[in-house]
């Protein structure tokens, strides 16, 4: 008999942001859409009513109880803040709590008690000044599960996506020079192992086709305008393919995102943080989904930062945060299928 699937976990990020907000829509838009994926939230009670609209707020003692009062409430695992939360006002009191949020979260996933993890935002300053030691989300939940078991090439890997579709990071959150005199062979050949097995296992692709962005305009143009590509991305390239991976030789960014260019590949591995997300907000700014490819549990987040300047006031969209859960949902339901829930 097949097990139904578990709730999925959706950590509040900065209280003081969008994430309560968008949190009560994304649940009463699943209502008024059709079925969707149950989650639960993890984060503090009151915040979220503050911010719910109407929609009523149910606090549970765990995912299973969260499950079965999705139909009829958003629930939520209450884990108070220190301080009351003033929305647009983020304070680096409560960090600590929205560091609890994603670690109980994740520890949710690893467990199988939730089929997977979705992060709202959070304010990385804020949370520095209190002494938070990781980059962003993505570096600290892999901290967090670096210690479970997982059967392919592991992550973090940045993928961003938006309609049909699909890019991932070599370099992320570096100032460009520095990205550029980090990048070599092996981490663009890492990021494509990653990619590969990640989208055949999560997201069902038999045989996934990479396309490699160049770093310099026309690609480098023989060498002509720069070498990079010539000593750094086509090598990576040649290693890919040699290790069964379809993969691209490095080509033109400027060329790679058209319409008809997206049907040729699954996945483009582009080297810079603007250059896999300029196309993806282009493309589908509202709806734009970040998932972290080949860790042990299902990841996503919407791809949009805190929205202080939204917040307490009732504007903030949530079709990013309804993809990301719709996103989070499909890629657990084949890792149950596949008897690989959790670690």
């Amino acid at each position: 008999m097949t097990r139904p699937a578990a709730p999925l976990a959706l950590s509040l990020g900065d209280p003081a942001g969008v994430g309560p907000e968008i949190a009560a829509k994304a649940w009463r838009t699943m209502r008024a859409t059709g079925p969707g994926p149950a989650f639960v939230v993890v984060g503090d009670a009151s915040a979220l009513r503050a911010a719910a609209d109407e929609v009523p707020v149910r606090p549970v003692a765990d995912m299973a109880e969260g499950a079965a009062a999705f139909a009829h409430a958003l629930p939520v695992i209450d884990s108070p803040t220190a301080e009351p939360v003033t929305p647009g006002s983020p304070s680096s009191a409560n960090a600590a709590a929205v560091v609890r949020w994603i670690e109980t979260g994740t520890a949710l996933a690893l467990s199988g008690e939730a089929g997977g993890l979705v992060t709202c935002p959070i304010a990385k300053a804020t949370l520095y000044e209190a002494g938070f030691a990781y980059p962003g989300h993505t570096e600290f939940v892999a901290a967090l599960t670096e210690a479970a078991p997982y059967p392919g090439p592991r992550g973090p890997v940045m993928m961003l996506t938006a309609a049909d579709l699909r890019t991932v990071l070599v370099t992320i959150h570096v100032p460009l020079a520095k990205a550029i005199a980090a990048l070599t062979t092996e981490a663009i050949v890492q990021v494509g192992r990653v990619t590969a097995f990640a989208l055949q296992r999560d997201l069902g692709i038999e045989r996934p086709r990479l396309a490699l962005a160049g770093l310099n305009p026309h690609a480098g143009e023989g060498g002509a305008i720069g070498r990079e590509e010539i000593e750094i991305v086509a090598p990576a390239a040649r290693r890919l393919r040699e290790a069964g991976i379809d993969c691209s030789d490095p080509r033109p960014a400027d060329t790679l995102f058209h319409a008809e260019a997206r049907l040729g590949y699954d996945a483009a591995v582009c080297l810079y943080h603007d250059q896999a997300l300029i196309p993806v907000k282009t493309l589908d700014f509202w709806g734009g989904v970040n998932a972290t490819l080949g860790l042990p549990i299902v990841r996503t987040s919407p791809d949009h930062g805190t929205g202080f300047d939204l917040a307490g006031r009732g504007l903030a969209r949530e079709d990013s945060l309804v993809a990301a859960l719709r996103l989070a949902a499909q890629m657990a339901e084949r890792r149950r299928a596949a008897g690989q829930t959790g670690a």
